[in-house]
C-alpha cells in the first residue's frame, strides 16, 4: 500500500496543464474503513499539504458528525480524490478535476484497501463516475439509500454551494443525520 501511496504521490503526469505544479494528495491505509471521494484540492490545500484543510473541509466533518482527529486517522477516512492535485481557478471556484488522475490511479489504490465498508462520493464529477447514469446530483444526493451499502453520495461542502443548500433545506435535515449514524456505527 505505501509503495502505491508513494507513486502516486510523486506523480507528474498532467503537472505541465497545472498552475501550481504538481502536488498530489491522496491519503490511506490498508485499514481505512470509508473512503472519501471528491473533486480535487483547493489552492489553501495545495499550500497546506494537508486534504480539506480549508472551509470545504470545516463543512464535510460537520456533516460526517467527526473532529478533526477522527477525520485525520487514516484508518478511519482515506482521501482520494478525482484529481490529486490542484487545477486551478474557473469562473466560479476551482476548474474541473484532471481527468488522468481518476483511471490511473484509483482502481490501484482501492484494491488495497480491504475493509471499506463505505465509499462516500462528494460532488458530481465523483458521483457521475462511479454513478454514471441519468440522475443528477441532487437525485443521487435524494435517493442515497438506493446505493448503499457500497456508496453515499454528498453535494460539495464548498461555501460555492451554500445556494444548494439553501434550495434543499431537507439534506442537513434529513440525510446528514442518517449519514452520522452510519458514519459512527463504522468507525466506532
Amino acid at each position: 500500500m505505501q509503495q502505491v501511496l508513494n507513486e502516486a504521490r510523486a506523480c507528474k503526469f498532467c503537472e505541465k496543464h497545472l498552475p501550481l505544479g504538481a502536488k498530489p494528495i491522496v491519503e490511506a491505509t490498508k485499514k481505512s474503513k470509508i473512503v472519501l471521494i471528491s473533486q480535487a484540492p483547493g489552492r489553501i490545500v495545495h499550500e497546506s499539504g494537508i486534504a480539506w484543510n480549508d472551509q470545504s473541509g470545516k463543512k464535510l466533518r460537520e456533516w460526517l458528525g467527526v473532529d478533526e482527529t477522527t477525520f485525520y486517522n487514516t484508518n478511519n477516512f482515506a482521501i482520494l480524490p478525482m484529481g490529486f492535485c490542484y487545477p486551478g481557478k474557473a469562473k466560479t471556484g476551482d476548474a474541473p478535476p484532471r481527468k488522468e488522475c481518476a483511471p490511473m490511479w484509483h482502481d490501484t489504490i482501492l484494491s488495497e484497501l480491504k475493509n471499506v465498508e463505505l465509499t462516500i462520493l462528494i460532488g458530481a464529477y465523483a458521483a457521475n463516475y462511479y454513478l454514471p447514469g441519468k440522475l443528477n446530483l441532487t437525485e443521487k444526493v435524494s435517493s442515497y439509500q438506493d446505493f448503499l451499502p457500497d456508496y453515499w453520495c454528498l453535494p460539495h461542502p464548498s461555501p460555492v454551494n451554500r445556494f444548494w443548500r439553501s434550495k434543499n433545506p431537507w439534506f442537513e435535515e434529513e440525510v446528514v443525520p442518517k449519514l452520522q449514524t452510519r458514519i459512527h456505527k463504522i468507525i466506532g
